[in-house]
């Protein structure tokens, strides 16, 4: 006979997820929530689809006790690759599927619904579909159908899934992310060994390089801001595919001494820690975790008025806010900055209390947890009750 964990006393918790990388936010989101999962509650494993270039958290998963499997999918129409997994939950099924990002949610639905798991839960972290008329209709007719409750991350996602997905309001769900305790800086003099001076205006970001986090638009605002304040460095710290193109604008700017690109960083605490202004230029978000990073260390904010980014930063109190995509809003709203070291003291004191109190991990993994098992006890019922509807 099949049984689950909850006839243990715990929940068999799966979540579902491309990779857990260390580089990308969703990423790294999922699994610290299965990290500080309850384990006398639950029971964690975790299923990445895909094998990532560069580190992931698979062996420090495995020694905090999480079952990690992998599945190594090579395409997105490579269903063999599902075979070992549906064949595990067959004999041993789960209580709870909880996915991650739009391909792991169409799945984890699919598999949920096949093999009767009580709950499945989709997890979205960011929104903007605008023009992709199959992502919208298998979110609306598909995941959010199959699933029991669809998780946003910020108000302005769940509400587009609602207005302009159509998504039943009744499913979606708002689960801010929460970020752990960023490390107290070691000490090292980051300026000191990238060459900077110590009385030098420094510009900072912290981002995977691909074109949603459009870095072009800080590279530009550097070419503005350059001859206001000849000292200034815009420091970039992240890999991906965008580097080659970064670096050429860089060239094309002749900007080589004022923006370091400077490739993965394992030292974010001391690299923050040199930073005067933190900036996030994306064109959209869901609710960055870099920029819960940069209130953790006390810095004030220059981001773009895109997803939940505003939910974060509040004009004028944690930092300013412009439009995306507009390289000379940037550069005014960073100048500001520059010219009023007590505003930047003010603003980053502000964000660091506020991420402290509201955008804190272990909030975030309590208000899952609780989800989980509510979910869990009402199973089914409510999938009646939406269906009579």
């Amino acid at each position: 006979m099949r049984t689950t964990a909850a006839a243990a006393g715990r929940l068999r918790v799966l979540t579902l997820i491309n990779t857990v990388s260390k580089i990308g936010g969703a990423e790294r989101l999922a699994a610290n929530l299965v990290f500080r999962l309850d384990p006398t509650r639950f029971e964690r494993i975790v299923c990445t689809t895909r094998r990532p270039p560069g580190e992931t958290f698979d062996d420090e998963l495995r020694t905090a006790g999480v079952e990690v499997i992998s599945l190594d999918r090579g395409t997105r129409l490579d269903l063999a690759a599902w075979a070992p997994l549906f064949s595990r939950l067959r004999r041993e099924p789960v209580d709870v599927i909880h996915a991650h990002k739009h391909g792991a949610n169409v799945c984890g639905v699919v598999l949920g619904r096949l093999l009767r798991v009580p709950v499945v839960i989709a997890h979205e972290h960011a929104w903007s579909w605008d023009g992709q008329r199959l992502r919208r209709f298998l979110d609306r007719e598909l995941i959010a159908r199959g699933a029991d409750v669809v998780l946003a991350v910020s108000e302005h996602s769940r509400r587009r899934m609602i207005e302009e997905e159509g998504m039943d309001a009744r499913v979606v769900r708002l689960l801010p992310n929460g970020i752990p305790a960023l490390a107290a800086p070691s000490g090292r003099n980051v300026r000191q060994e990238l060459g900077i001076a110590q009385d030098s205006p420094v510009l900072g970001s912290v981002s995977v390089l691909r074109p949603q986090k459009a870095l072009h638009v800080l590279i530009q605002a550097a070419a503005r801001l350059a001859p206001q304040f000849p000292e200034l460095k815009v420091v970039i710290a992240g890999r991906g595919d965008e580097e080659a193109t970064l670096r050429a604008l860089v060239r094309e700017l002749e900007l080589e001494e004022t923006v370091l690109l400077l490739g993965q960083r394992n030292d974010v605490p001391d690299l923050l820690a040199a930073f005067d202004v933190a900036v996030c230029c994306s064109d959209f978000e869901g609710s960055p975790l870099a920029v819960m990073e940069y209130m953790a260390a006390g810095l004030p904010v220059v981001g773009t008025r895109v997803g939940g980014v505003p939910e974060l930063i509040e004009q004028g109190v944690h930092g300013l806010l412009v439009d995306p995509g507009d390289p000379d809003a940037l550069a005014s709203a960073v100048a500001s900055m520059l010219r009023n070291p007590a505003l930047r003291a003010e603003m980053g004191a502000r964000a660091r209390e506020r991420q402290r109190r509201e955008f804190d991990i272990d909030v975030t993994v309590r208000r899952l947890e609780t989800i989980y098992e509510e979910l869990f006890r009402t199973s089914g019922s409510v999938r009646e009750e939406r269906a009579a509807a």
